[in-house]
């Protein structure tokens, strides 16, 4: 049984063995299981969180490799169907010098992208506590499809519902359907993770709390706007603080945002049903500040998300709290 379920894409990145090179100059890439639902379920699990996944591969050898990844770092698979109708979806990602990336991306269409109402699993949905998803699949039918049945079973059986809008511009028709798709999902939650640039890209306001104010809905009980290097914002239905982050020699920031998703999920499941207050909130944040930051010290996304003993490290390297 998984007590958080993440849903969505799985996927390959290839990230280049060198970093400070766009795809063109790039020599040689590394094979990486990524995709940001999938990053989250390890980060998780390496939390010491029971997490599965539910979504679909390709029957192709990248599924299988993607497969045995999730299990290995003990995320719950029982949930992830394979299917010959397409292949397991490819990223390339190039890396600046400081660490950022551009994203060219193999799906037309990807075995993520054929997830339909019929793959959902009530009856592990049921046994779960809280669901997880983002807003790839909301792109395109039937993953949107999909993903929206699980949110409303997830809903009808009292479970958590927790949402990362992450913005991937080229893989939707228009900018317009991007926010219209990011906007449906943010409807469904009680829990959203956002970054400053998404906050700015769905509402027009530059000023990340006024703009967060502005996505607030009545359904909601927390929401962290990321904020890279200089940490995370949180607010409540009414309140809200700012936790700095920490500094590090950042090499490749994929999964940064998913170990932070991973982090902030790990606080709030061990919280439970307490109300959220400032200081836990505080504390949760700067743990998943924390865990963020260690991630972009390594390239890839799940081969770089870091365990809690790593990321009390760094928070006590930084003279910060250490444990959510």
């Amino acid at each position: 049984m998984a007590d958080i379920i993440c849903l969505g894409e799985l996927l390959i990145d290839f990230v280049p063995t060198v970093t400070g090179c766009d795809l063109a100059s790039a020599e040689a890439f590394k094979k990486a299981a990524g995709g940001a639902p999938a990053n989250v379920a390890v980060g998780l699990a390496r939390f010491g969180v029971s997490s599965g996944f539910m979504g679909k591969i390709g029957d192709d050898g990248f599924g299988r490799f993607l497969a045995q990844t999730l299990a290995g770092a003990g995320v719950d698979t029982s949930m992830l169907i394979p299917t010959s109708a397409a292949p397991t979806a490819l990223a390339f990602v190039s890396l600046r010098a400081d660490g950022e990336r551009e994203f060219l991306f193999y799906r037309s269409p990807s075995a993520d992208m054929l997830f339909s109402p019929e793959d959902v699993d009530g009856a592990a949905l049921a046994r779960s506590k809280m669901l997880h998803f983002g807003s790839i699949s909301l792109i395109s039918e039937p993953s949107r499809g999909g993903t929206l049945h699980a949110v409303k079973l997830a809903r009808e059986r009292g479970l958590r519902i927790s949402y990362d809008p992450n913005l991937r511009l080229r893989l939707w028709p228009s900018a317009d359907a991007a926010r219209e798709g990011m906007r449906l999902g943010l409807a469904q939650a009680d829990t959203v993770k956002i970054g400053d640039e998404e906050v700015q890209f769905l509402t027009g306001v530059a000023d990340p709390i006024a703009g967060a104010r502005a996505l607030w809905h009545d359904g909601l009980s927390l929401m962290a706007v990321t904020r890279g290097a200089a940490g995370c914002i949180w607010l409540t239905r009414d309140a809200e603080g700012e936790v700095p982050g920490i500094k590090v020699e950042a090499v490749d920031t994929t999964g940064a945002g998913d170990a932070f998703m991973a982090g902030l999920l790990a606080g709030l499941a061990e919280l439970g049903d307490q109300p959220l207050k400032a200081a836990e909130l505080d504390r949760i944040c700067a743990f998943a500040n924390a865990a963020g930051a260690v991630t972009t010290t390594a390239r890839g996304a799940i081969p770089s998300l870091p365990d809690r003993a790593a990321v009390q490290a760094a928070l006590k390297a930084h003279g910060r709290v250490t444990t959510p």
